[in-house]
């Protein structure tokens, strides 16, 4: 059963239901009832309950399993009303319809301090990263925009008596997505910061997180810089009765906080300015002041300690002098005259605080801002939007002491409220005129008149209180309240003790410097105490201009109006009117969206789980408005249901539509309802659904149903049991005939080896007997054979002997003949040869005698003729031996056959210079062209690319000379053999210049992320390297403008495409390779031989870089990086990246 359990799917919010789901469908509808029914749901875990399109939140105070990845599954593309009651319900239904049905949305939370607000805005914000689209840059948006809310947090919120992590002021965030659904960015707007928390808490309660996290989590080296202590006690700021908080490591939120940070995108520098700022602001709650009498009895005050201003002045770059002054004399400009007056002790502590505070809050709002910038969307296309409100609920203190902060809140409480109304009731009226059914009339409570009452141009209260602020004269909060009386007194909603109104003369529950406005959620009792001066909100123009004469960057942008350039006499809005104006532009805002509402409820004041306090829960319910909402949900139809589901779920119920029915599932629905007897004026038909009037029909519906399908269980039952008894029985039967089979096979099998056995026993007995026998047969034919081979062998040899016997004879004789002929013929060739010897010798002796006579004969006829051409031949003779000479000489000291060696011999003699000369230059070409021989066609094209090389950049960057020994291979990756790149190379239909893997610069953070680079005739590639195979960027040669680099050792580079072409969507390309010098070469070599043109090849030290939409600078700077030898790239801010290139 316990498996059973587990694997039962509900499949509407009707099923196992534990009280009722759905408050519109509760019956009767009474606040006891309602908050019962909320009860009786928390007690079982179910903290989640509807007001038809309305989630109810109460918040358990512990942790639960229903907030797992299952979870996140389970809903996941969900009908609303499919399953039990869940916030992710809400969440899922919002993100399809902006996804699928391309409207934008925007979720409420509201609810008082402690309800859980912030973590149901959590929870939304994680499903939807959960169930979006994914990949590296959507997770990093997705990353960046839950890592916000750490630091939104640890500035924003505090522990009140309430709530351990109370947000103290408002955020609505806009989170934008694309076509497809996954998110691009975000904008978060802010709404009144409690910044007089700064300089007050209430009793057991704390200042912001962040003054607590950066005393217990930074170090001692930060703290020492800060000029700060770890002590909480030193600082008249922070409150000691409740300093540390149960089961909250202050030291490990701030490095949380700090991370989150890094996350977002703040720099290093950053950070340092914002918790300088944050120890600035502990620091001057330590500033004490001391009254001093001048002689025209005039008091003024001093500081007392100026040790703690120094240190304050020392953080933010301020002359000491400049804010000393500030403090003790406040200046008033009007028109052409400048008045300097001194302030007492009170004033001066006024001052302080007033600094301290907006310190503070123009802080949090520059953390907002640079938030945004790093969170917005890139792109400037069309994007849908999800806007998610956090704000603060109804607030009403029960001790009175409601003050203008609860009037404000109150007042925007009331502009959600009539929204909410408005919305609900034109999406009822659109979903009648939908379906067709007859819209009529629902009476409700407009609480616009309240709205007119706070907000009025003319009458308003904030109109009031404005006017009060900048009329001249004493102005006082009872001067305020008199107007009120004066103006308000006649108004259905306003009451006080001082109007003219006499049934409130007497009413004692209304002090005389209070006033009570009737809120929709019910009466609240104001203190006019403090409205005049936080209306004002003013800061002293001295301590503006003394903010802004800080050397602090920071410090001078958050106080733009103390420029004395630019000095404003025109008084600062109000903070009611600026308050005022953001919750118009909200409104304006929330009207153009699809509402979602979460109402979160807190279930006791103990923060205890299983505890359910009901007037603390009732009083909720009231200024949530939540009866109202019931109320305007049911004043037509209280349930509908599309055709299909509801014939799906009630079918059982007539025989005419159980189990199938075969016609339009509206026909089912008639033929059901009329079988049913269920009177006409109980529901109407729609177009596309049923529209039930009474919630009592539709429980009827589900009573009749829970009886039928037991009685549906049980015939399912009866037939279960049948059906196994037959398929036991077949099966026994079909069992008992596969075991006989078995059995008398099993017997035929033994009995078949038996006589197979047998039989090859006989059959090798056989065989051996007759195999014996004719073994003995084939023995005697052998020796019989043998006994004639050996007889024949002894007569052959008989023979030969004979025979042979008779050849040596013949032989013997034939010799001696030889012997005898041969020594007569020696005989007679030795006589022949002595008589020819004796002619030759005769013969040679004529010979000789002949040839002297003829040499005497022409030296006699040619002796005149010779010495008149003596010295002539004689020199030529002469020049000619020392030409040979010359020659063989040079032969012998001839140069190696190496072009590069310049060595010749030295000239022998001056008349052959010019020979000596010609002679080298032909040897020198000879020699080249034997070495050019050598070459092969791929290492011609090599030294052509090197010769090619050292014009780009020879003398002009400082890391060719180290590349002119390597040889260039280019496919460094083997991209044709390697198997991991098979897929890639398929995709590659040209041949492959050029394959290595390079490192893409990332614009966010200056890191590299591995990329292949692929060169070919027409175009450049870059596809993922740990894939293999996916293609990322495909950039035609013809679409590449110019190439820079810097002169330095680095391997940086930037490739510029070509403005208005596909491939410029992304921008350019900042790219890292040790082959820099190659990569540019074969790249400029490509797009001549494709263009005809030379790629431009800009060599600086900083050039500029278009990401997408924005220019960034690249600049190079030589210095001694952290990794050693290697250059490193840190992005500084938007607009620079910052390359370290080692010295030389």
């Amino acid at each position: 059963m316990g498996d059973m359990s587990k694997m039962e799917v509900k499949t509407s919010l009707l099923d196992n239901m534990i009280g009722v789901g759905d408050m519109v469908l509760l019956e009767p509808l009474t606040e006891k009832s309602f908050i019962e029914n909320l009860r009786k749901r928390f007690n079982h875990n179910e903290i989640y309950t509807y007001i038809g399109s309305v989630v109810i939140s109460i918040n358990p105070y512990r942790s639960l399993p229903i907030y797992t990845p299952d979870k996140v599954e389970e809903y996941r593309n969900r009908n609303f009303y499919e399953l039990s009651p869940h916030i992710y319900a809400l969440a899922d239904e919002a993100y399809r319809s902006l996804r699928d049905q391309d409207k934008d949305q925007c979720i409420l939370i509201t609810g008082e301090s402690g309800a859980g607000k912030t973590e149901a805005s959590k929870l939304v914000m994680s499903y939807v990263a959960a169930v979006c689209g994914k990949g590296a840059e959507v997770n990093q948006v997705k990353e960046q925009l839950l890592q916000s809310n750490p630091v939104l947090e640890a500035f924003g919120n505090a522990k009140t008596v309430r709530n351990d992590n109370s947000s103290r002021f408002g955020k609505y965030m806009d989170i934008e997505f694309d076509f497809k659904g996954d998110p691009l960015g975000g904008v978060i707007s802010n709404y009144l910061l409690e910044k007089s928390r700064v300089v007050k808490q209430p009793r057991g309660e704390r200042n912001f997180h962040i003054f607590y996290q950066l005393l217990s989590g930074a170090s001692e080296d930060m703290l020492k810089k800060l000029k700060l202590e770890r002590d909480f006690s030193k600082y008249n700021y922070l409150s000691l009765d409740s300093a540390t908080v149960t089961g909250v490591d202050d030291a490990s939120c701030f490095r949380t906080v700090k991370n989150a940070m890094q996350i977002v995108g703040f720099m290093d520098d950053e950070t340092q300015s914002v918790l300088e700022l944050v120890g600035a602001v502990l620091k001057l709650g330590n500033i004490e002041f001391k009254p001093e009498s001048r002689v025209n009895e005039v008091d003024e005050s001093r500081v007392k300690d100026k040790n703690e201003l120094k240190e304050i002045c020392e953080l933010l770059g301020i002359d000491q002098s400049v804010l000393e002054r500030a403090f003790s004399f406040r200046t008033v400009e009007a028109k052409q005259e400048k008045v300097s007056t001194t302030l007492n002790v009170a004033q001066a502590y006024y001052a302080r605080d007033a600094l301290a505070k907006n310190l503070y809050s123009r802080l949090f709002t520059w953390l907002v801002n640079r938030i945004n910038e790093s969170i917005k969307a890139q792109t400037k296309k069309r994007k849908k939007v999800m806007g998610v409100l956090d704000i603060y609920g109804f607030e009403i203190f029960e001790s009175g002491e409601n003050s203008f902060e609860q009037f404000i809140i109150n007042y925007c409480n009331e502009k959600l409220q009539q929204i909410f109304i408005e919305l609900t009731l034109k999406e009822e009226q659109e979903e009648y005129i939908r379906e067709g059914i007859e819209w009529t009339h629902i009476e409700y409570f407009n609480n616009s008149v309240i709205c007119d009452l706070i907000e009025n141009n003319t009458n308003g209260i904030m109109a009031m209180l404005d006017e009060e602020c900048l009329r001249p004269g004493t102005v006082t909060d009872s001067t305020f309240l008199e107007k009120l009386n004066q103006i308000c007194a006649d108004h259905q909603h306003f009451e006080s003790r001082m109007s003219k109104s006499s049934k409130f003369l007497n009413d004692h529950s209304l002090p005389h410097n209070c006033f009570r406005i009737q809120h929709y959620a019910g009466k609240v009792l104001y203190h006019v105490d403090g409205f005049v001066d936080k209306n004002n909100d003013l800061l002293y123009r001295d301590l503006s201009q003394a903010m802004w004469k800080a050397n602090h960057s920071l410090i001078k942008s958050l106080f733009p109006d103390g420029n004395p350039a630019k000095i404003n006499l025109k008084r600062p809005p109000t903070a009611g009117s600026q308050f005022k104006a953001s919750v118009a532009t909200l409104m304006k805002n929330l009207q153009t969206k699809n509402p979602n509402y979460i109402r979160c409820i807190k279930p006791n004041d103990q923060k205890a789980s299983h505890i359910f306090t009901d007037s603390l829960v009732c009083h909720q319910v009231r200024y949530l408005g939540l009866m109202e909402n019931v109320r305007v949900r049911r004043a037509g139809y209280a349930f509908r249901q599309p055709y299909e589901a509801c014939l799906e779920r009630y079918k059982m119920l007539c025989k005419q539509t159980w189990p199938h029915w075969r016609g339009q599932a509206r026909d089912g629905v008639e033929v059901l309802l009329k079988d049913l007897q269920i009177p006409a004026e109980e529901y109407s038909y729609g177009r596309s659904k049923i529209f039930i009037r009474n919630p009592r029909t539709l429980f009827s519906l589900e009573e009749q149903r829970k009886r039928r399908l037991h009685g549906l269980a049980t015939l399912i039952q009866k037939i279960f049991r049948g059906w196994k008894a037959r398929t036991h029985f077949l099966l026994m039967k079909s069992s008992q005939v596969t075991v006989a089979a078995w059995y008398r096979r099993y017997a035929q099998q033994k009995k078949y080896k038996k006589t197979k056995s047998s039989a090859v026993i006989v059959q090798s007995f056989i065989r051996g007997w007759k195999a014996r026998k004719i073994l003995r047969e084939l023995k005697y034919q052998k020796r019989c054979k043998e006994a004639v081979t050996t007889i024949g062998a002894y007569w052959h040899g008989t023979q030969a002997r004979r025979e042979l016997r008779c050849l040596k004879e013949e032989a013997r004789n034939r010799r001696a003949v030889t012997v005898i002929w041969a020594s007569w013929q020696g005989t007679k060739a030795r006589r022949e040869l002595k008589r020819l010897k004796e002619e030759a010798r005769c013969k040679h002796a004529v010979d000789v005698i002949w040839a002297y006579w003829l040499g005497l004969k022409v030296r006699r006829e040619y002796r005149k003729f010779f010495r008149a051409h003596a010295g002539k031949r004689i020199y030529e003779f002469t020049i000619q031996r020392i030409i040979q000479k010359y020659f063989l000489e040079l032969k012998n000291k001839m140069p190696s056959m190496s072009p590069c060696d310049k060595t010749w011999p030295a000239r022998p003699y001056l008349f052959l210079d010019s020979t000596h000369k010609e002679l080298r230059r032909i040897f020198h070409l000879w020699t080249c062209k034997k070495y050019r021989g050598q070459f092969t066609d791929q290492k011609k094209a090599i030294y052509k690319e090197k010769l090619e090389a050292s014009e780009i950049f020879k003398d002009k960057k400082a890391l060719y000379p180290s590349s002119v020994g390597q040889p260039f291979q280019g496919d460094y990756l083997e991209i044709n053999k390697n198997p991991r790149y098979q897929k890639l190379n398929s995709l590659v239909e040209e041949k492959i210049i050029f394959a290595d893997i390079v490192n893409k610069i990332n614009r966010a953070n200056g890191k590299g992320a591995q990329r292949i680079f692929l060169l070919t005739k027409n175009k450049f590639m870059l596809a993922d390297q740990k894939s293999g195979h996916q293609v990322k960027s495909i950039v035609p040669l013809a679409e590449l403008t110019s190439v820079s680099m810097s002169a330095q050792s680095d391997g940086f580079f930037a490739l510029r495409v070509k403005e208005g072409t596909t491939a410029a969507a992304k921008g350019d390309f900042l790219l890292n390779s040790e082959r820099i010098i190659e990569i540019i070469t074969k790249l400029h070599r490509a797009g001549l031989d494709l263009t005809k043109e030379k790629i431009q090849i800009e060599i600086t030290d900083e050039f500029l870089v278009q990401f997408k939409q924005d220019k960034v600078c690249v600049k190079f700077i030589q210095s001694n990086p952290k990794n050693g030898t290697m250059a490193s790239c840190k992005r500084k801010n938007n607009r620079l990246l910052e390359v370290t290139v080692p010295s030389p």
